[in-house]
């Protein structure tokens, strides 16, 4: 049972673009930059050194006003070349800065792609935030699409209090996208489902009711795990990919994020205590399973 359930889970996750849909190129000072995106348009470009000896590419767009910054991980058949317009517009409506990556094996990003290596990709883009733009975790609300849920929630269950958390069409795990089974197996991979009850701060779940690859039971079970429940957004009629172009989206996300923005700084404060952001224990794994493709006749994200 195990290894028949766990190479069929194997089957879920990674779809890298292949090629990639952009390149990393240095202008004539050395600043890392990419083809096609205008200085004005305020976004810097770093690439990271992970703990899984990786180097990924990772995108800060700056908003002049913002207050908050969106770490955003992305579903899994994009990588960021795709992706700039969706920031470009988010930003401008949720006047948040966004920090956007690829995971290893994705665009311009050394590796493979793996769930321990996703793992270590979130760790070293918000050790870059914290670094380079002095955001702590109070000013951070972590954003996973699909299976962007999965590196979301690990960074969100190993903070004291991060702003907030949304899960946009979330996975309970991966296994539970294939079969509707009761309890977790240690060869499943992106346990949501546990590391949900460890989130202390306010969650937004995002899913369509018609979601074709992952059912919207997945986002209820979520939503229903969360400590601190905000109120969710069953998008009517929407799938997989297309939540973004359904105006109740943009509407509703904004409405939390105004929420969200309200909450004194110094009740958070009163709430963190003195232990560090990370635990220093290491994420335990058998092994690190490699996701190809999903099962035959269904379709990619």
């Amino acid at each position: 049972m195990g290894n028949v359930t766990s190479s069929v889970a194997a089957k879920f996750a990674f779809f890298p673009p292949d090629p990639p849909t952009y390149e990393v190129c240095k202008d004539s000072d050395g600043r890392l930059v990419l083809p096609g995106i205008r200085d004005d348009l305020n976004m810097d470009v770093h690439l990271l050194d992970t703990k899984g000896g990786n180097k990924i590419v990772a995108n800060y767009w700056k908003h002049p006003i913002a207050k908050l910054t969106l770490l955003y991980s992305h579903g899994n058949a994009a990588d960021l070349g795709q992706m700039h317009e969706l920031f470009i517009e988010l930003r401008a409506h949720l006047r948040v800065n966004i920090m956007s990556y690829d995971y290893s094996g994705y665009g311009g990003s050394s590796g493979k792609p793996t769930e321990l290596n996703t793992y270590y990709d979130i760790e070293a883009v918000y050790n870059c935030l914290k670094k380079e733009y002095g955001v702590t975790q109070e000013d951070l609300i972590i954003y996973g699409q699909s299976v962007g849920s999965g590196p979301t929630l690990h960074l969100a269950s190993r903070l004291q209090r991060p702003r907030g958390v949304v899960l946009h069409s979330a996975i309970l795990s991966g296994i539970r996208v294939l079969y509707p089974v009761k309890m977790t197996f240690w060869f499943d991979i992106f346990k949501n489902i546990d590391k949900i009850r460890r989130v202390n701060c306010p969650v937004l779940v995002i899913h369509g009711t018609d979601d074709e690859v992952v059912d919207w039971y997945h986002g209820k079970r979520l939503w229903e795990l969360s400590k601190e429940k905000y109120e969710p957004l069953w998008v009517k009629g929407g799938g997989h990919c297309n939540l973004e172009t359904y105006p109740e989206y943009i509407k509703h996300l904004r409405k939390f994020i105004n929420t969200v923005e309200k909450i004194s700084i110094t009740k958070l404060e009163k709430e963190l205590d003195s232990k560090p952001s990370f635990t220093e224990e290491e994420t335990k794994h058998n092994k690190c399973l490699r996701l190809k493709k999903k099962v035959a006749g269904s379709k990619k994200e």
